[in-house]
């Protein structure tokens, strides 16, 4: 029996091709794009062929339209449409078959007769379903519809039967109230104005077109850098606004008298003065000597003064519960966001068939978007051809010495690092008093060393060649964040150590302005070292490369090293907020310049990696090593000093107390006496500052967000999972299903009486 109908039901093995693929669509990259291949392959054609060599009977089409995922839910009459789309192409298989001199007319017949038996009662079927919709509201009924697996000239031609005469009864020929009427328009029109501006909102990010353009030509590494700078200029645009109203601009309208031993020279701005945050910036809102412990009167604002050292307590205080907020919520989402399944399996199929936006018209949006996709899709490969190749006892071996070497290496070089910082501290705070060629030194040496040693930590990394572009990334974060870690906790040593216990031996009046001076000292030069290693080391090296070297590879931007300078960076600024209030500002001002120079500078200098790989975790290791590593020792460091250090006593809100703490609760026994009304400020100041046990509640709080956030998240990758599994399942039994039917229907034909 060789009836090859292929010809006359082009419909029929056009499913065949398609329903097997859709089976799989939620499995794992590699089953889905392997499997779909070596179907077309020569070793497996003949399996293939099994199933497309003859033509299904009504028996088979019957017990496939029974499969539990075409008759589950609203899912059980959606097969009724695509057989019934092929009645007229079975009507024409039967009169080709009465017309035909084939020896078998009997055999074709029955069958005919079988098929028309089927057609009949599927036409039935589908007026049951037409009567379902109809019996339904609009809404339901449309609900019903969008969850079937039909074409979508199916579902209009079943919603024009179901929904005609609904269609026919227009909103104007009801018999509605006006103000019906109105109400409705003015919701549609309210939505559709929403609608149309949603696109114009998402532009209206800061750095959309420039973020779009970098991820589609360097890939979601690269954009993690980007996005995280523009993440840090927000914690700073916070900070300083909250600084800005509540301590800086009540100061600045009611400035303090000068001192008594004033220097006239103070009142002379230089460009040394700017470099050094010495001189008229000493004696500015630029830092804490500048502020008073007097109340100021802002008079028709306030019912009562306002106290200059409260405020300068309260919004820190504020200021740093607030930033820790949104970074719990930053963690807990990002996790969600990056550790969920979807991430990777399934989506090769949906971004090669799928990502494509109809919409875009203009060439360079056209572009953009090709870049996009080939990018993503070239990330998506990498991480399916990822692994490690098969090596020897050896081989395993001298690659162990070579890291344990690299690692010696790195760690020596740290650990002399911060030896030397430490050192050149202690000769610093020998020379009495300080000198402002010494200062710059010493933040120089610094910078310096933060510059060098990344350098030899990627020749350590190019020396251990790692098989994973990811690996090697993570790999130098570690590294270079072991040597700002090391860096800063000798920093905080000399501030919080030795200068502040001390201040008086070393001739310092106003310790905290001193250690402010430091930090904007290391943060200005900072960028300037970025700077200078973005033309010397990018720009310069490109050229060397192209002009002596006659190469045209270009470097591949470093996320590590920059992105730990942005942490780097971040974590003085969070430290010396105490001691420059206005220190945000020039955060600010730096990230500005930062993001449009690395812009520049990466596409005239950078090329993409020649590994592509998809930084689906990288923004959540960013924002965990910036709450943990970089905010909770700012934030320590800044409650020691409040709590435990004895402020100057000649500068400052703080002046004449022993910790800066007690003016707090100078001000709270002062505002119940002045003002019974307020006592239930005292009241909140003493239930929740003064009682760790809050503290101690609202950690555990943050803490358990986190958790029961990362379990939930781990709870639904593992749902995905099994049903990822089942679906694969699902699919392979169809496979085998529809081989064993097909393979009893040729046995029950070559057994029938008629043959």
């Amino acid at each position: 029996m060789n009836w090859n109908l292929g010809e006359a039901e082009p419909g029929l093995h056009s499913w065949q091709f398609v329903a097997e693929p859709a089976a799989s669509t939620q499995r794992c990259p590699e089953t889905l794009q392997m499997d779909v291949f070596r179907e077309r392959t020569d070793s497996d054609r003949e399996h293939t062929h099994s199933l497309q060599r003859h033509r299904w009977s009504a028996a088979t089409l019957k017990v496939l339209s029974s499969m539990p995922s075409r008759t589950t839910g609203p899912n059980s009459d959606a097969v009724i449409s695509w057989r019934s789309r092929h009645s007229s192409q079975l009507h024409r298989h039967q009169t080709s078959s009465h017309d035909s001199s084939h020896p078998r007319r009997p055999i074709q017949e029955d069958f005919v007769q079988a098929d028309m038996e089927e057609i009949s009662s599927e036409e039935n079927k589908k007026e049951q379903l037409l009567s379902k919709l109809r019996g339904l509201s609009v809404g339901e009924g449309m609900r019903k519809l969008r969850a079937m697996p039909l074409s979508l000239a199916d579902k209009m031609e079943i919603r024009r039967l179901a929904f005609s005469d609904v269609a026919e009864s227009s909103l104007i020929n009801r018999n509605i109230p006006c103000y019906s009427q109105l109400s409705v328009y003015i919701s549609r029109t309210w939505r559709h104005c929403l609608f149309s501006c949603l696109p114009v909102l998402s532009s209206l990010k800061l750095w959309h077109s420039p973020l779009k353009k970098l991820s589609g030509r360097y890939g979601t590494g690269v954009l993690s850098y980007f996005l995280f700078i523009r993440t840090l200029l927000l914690f700073n645009l916070v900070l300083f606004v909250i600084n800005g109203l509540f301590l800086v601009f009540p100061q600045a309208v009611n400035p303090p008298p000068p001192p008594p031993l004033y220097d006239s020279h103070l009142d002379s701005f230089t460009g040394l003065d700017l470099l050094t945050g010495t001189g008229y910036l000493s004696q500015s809102v630029m830092f804490y000597g500048y502020y008073t412990n007097t109340n100021t009167d802002l008079s028709g604002m306030l019912i009562t003064s306002y106290s200059i050292p409260a405020a300068y307590f309260f919004t820190i205080a504020i200021a740093f519960f607030i930033i820790c907020i949104v970074l719990v919520y930053s963690i807990s989402t990002s996790f969600g966001r990056s550790f969920r399944v979807l991430k990777s399996n399934g989506n090769l199929a949906v971004k090669v068939f799928c990502s494509w936006d109809f919409k875009v018209s203009k060439r360079p949006s056209v572009r953009l978007q090709s870049e996009k996709i080939s990018t993503q899709l070239k990330e998506l490969l990498s991480e399916m051809i990822s692994g490690e190749d098969e090596k020897s006892c050896m081989q395993r071996l001298c690659r162990f010495i070579v890291h344990l070497i690299a690692w010696a290496t790195c760690l020596a070089s740290i650990s002399l690092g911060a030896m030397g910082v430490h050192y050149l501290s202690e000769a610093a705070n020998n020379q009495r008093p300080f000198q402002e060629s010494e200062l710059l030194l010493m933040s120089a040496v610094v910078s310096g060393i933060n510059l060098l040693l990344p350098g030899l930590f990627n020749l350590c990394a190019w020396i251990e060649n790692h098989d994973s572009p990811s690996v090697q990334v993570y790999v130098s974060i570690f590294r270079n964040l072991l040597l700002k870690v090391s860096i800063v906790g000798v920093l905080c040593f000399r501030w919080l150590g030795r200068i502040a216990v001390e201040p008086e031996s070393r001739g310092l009046q106003c310790w905290e302005s001193f250690v402010g001076q430091e930090l904007y000292r290391l943060l200005l030069m900072d960028f300037i070292f970025t700077v200078l290693y973005t033309f010397l080391g990018e720009f310069l090296w490109r050229l060397f490369s192209k002009k002596v070297l006659r190469r045209n590879r270009k470097p591949v931007f470093d996320i590590a090293r920059n992105v730990l300078e942005l942490i780097y960076g971040q974590t003085l600024t969070w430290l010396g907020v105490l001691f420059a209030p206005l220190l945000p500002a020039v955060q600010i001002i730096k990230l500005f310049v930062l993001f449009y120079m690395k812009k520049t500078s990466l596409l005239l200098n950078c090329q993409a990696s020649r590994k592509p790989w998809r930084a689906s975790q990288m923004t959540t290791l960013f924002i965990s090593l910036l709450c943990f590593p970089s905010f909770l020792g700012a934030a320590v460091s800044v409650t020691y000093t409040i709590w435990t250090i004895k402020p100057s006593t000649g500068c400052g809100p703080f002046r004449n107390l022993t910790t800066m703490f007690e003016s707090e609760q100078l001000w709270a026994r002062g505002l119940n006496n002045d003002h019974p009304i307020l006592s239930w400020l005292r009241w909140a100041y003493n239930s929740m500052v003064e009682n760790p046990l809050v503290l101690f509640l609202a950690s555990g709080v943050f803490l358990m967000v986190i958790y029961v956030h990362t379990q939930v998240v781990d709870g639904q990758r593992r749902i995905i999972s099994q049903l990822e599994k089942q679906i694969e399942n699902e699919g392979k039994d169809k496979k085998f299903l529809i081989t064993k039917l097909q393979a009893i229907y040729e046995d029950s034909s070559l057994v029938s009486p008629h043959r």
